[in-house]
């Protein structure tokens, strides 16, 4: 029987196991996929070590959001799709019933779309969450523009990275800021128009360097926590403040200027069928053009996720994590 990756109680990641389940069955207007890569996200962590902040329910609960397979059945009422295509998972929304830790999974139809022919199958597992996170912060809700001067905090993660693509290829100017200057080539070479390294720049100072004094149009804070205020001093009068991550849990104080403050959530666009569109039209022209391309830091396989989730908790990862299902 096909194996899957489940977990019974919160804690570390040898609370992941390896369990044999039947085949599941595509209900009407789903798909099954045959999952051949998935990657982990930060959100998989969260809800393994009971930090998530919606509810997951044990015994027996499953992980993954991001995967790519083929498809393998279709269920009734569905049109446009047929055994056999490759596919990219553009949600998951209950994955604790049907999470892509799996060798099969289901989901409706109008959460997959086909995988780019541009992308192998380990990139095309690490591409979505990353770049529909970026595009749905930065263009759907920032509505950001050519020339906008973008602020883009954790830049060396997988979704900083992203956002540096699709502000290059929107024609924004993408100001990088990591905490060490080591990674300043990396992000030069991924398209930052300027790096800022906490451990060397004042933030500050810099920026005003690099926005003629004004101060910065967009910030994407993928951090928040206390450090948020910060950040939001180098904004301009009525920028826009895009909080869409969760690595410090601090509560955040309020911003020190008058900005337009969103909390983003990738499920509000990932759910919504027309901006999926929209996301994979911009995705796709971006791979032909060679203007976007994921970062994949290590390929593991599906028996080795333990340790997929100790590189992540260490911090040391470049890209992601990708996991192939043999």
């Amino acid at each position: 029987m096909p194996r899957v990756i489940v977990f019974d109680e919160f804690g570390g990641p040898d609370v992941m196991h390896i369990v044999d389940e039947p085949i599941p069955t595509p209900a009407s207007g789903e798909v099954r996929v045959r999952i051949e890569a998935f990657a982990v996200n930060p959100l998989d962590l969260m809800m393994r070590s009971g930090a998530s902040p919606a509810p997951v329910p044990l015994p027996h609960a499953r992980l993954g959001i991001e995967a790519t397979g083929i498809v393998d059945a279709v269920g009734p009422e569905v049109t446009g799709l047929s055994t056999g295509t490759p596919v990219i998972l553009t949600a998951v929304a209950d994955p604790v019933a049907q999470g892509a830790y799996a060798e099969y999974t289901t989901v409706p139809a109008s959460q997959v779309i086909p995988r780019p022919t541009e992308l192998n199958v380990v990139e095309a597992a690490a591409i979505w969450v990353a770049f529909s996170t970026a595009y749905g912060a930065l263009v759907e809700t920032a509505a950001m523009q050519r020339g906008d001067r973008v602020l883009i905090n954790a830049a060396t993660g997988a979704v900083g990275r992203a956002a540096i693509q699709v502000a290059r290829e929107v024609g924004a100017v993408p100001i990088a800021l990591t905490r060490n200057s080591a990674n300043e080539d990396e992000l030069f070479n991924i398209g930052a128009a300027a790096v800022i390294a906490t451990d060397r720049d004042n933030l500050i100072e810099t920026v005003g360097h690099h926005s003629d004094g004004v101060g910065v149009d967009i910030i994407l804070d993928l951090v928040t926590g206390p450090g948020q205020r910060q950040l939001s001093e180098v904004a301009r009068t009525g920028a826009t403040l895009l909080a869409a991550g969760f690595l410090d849990s601090r509560p955040a104080p309020a911003p020190a200027r008058t900005v337009k403050f969103h909390r983003y959530k990738g499920f509000v666009h990932t759910l919504d069928p027309e901006v999926v569109g929209r996301m994979a039209t911009f995705l796709s022209a971006g791979l032909r053009r060679g203007a976007l391309r994921p970062t994949v830091d290590t390929v593991l396989t599906l028996d080795q996720i333990a340790d997929a989730h100790r590189r992540i908790e260490a911090g040391t990862h470049r890209g992601k994590i990708v996991l192939t299902v043999e």
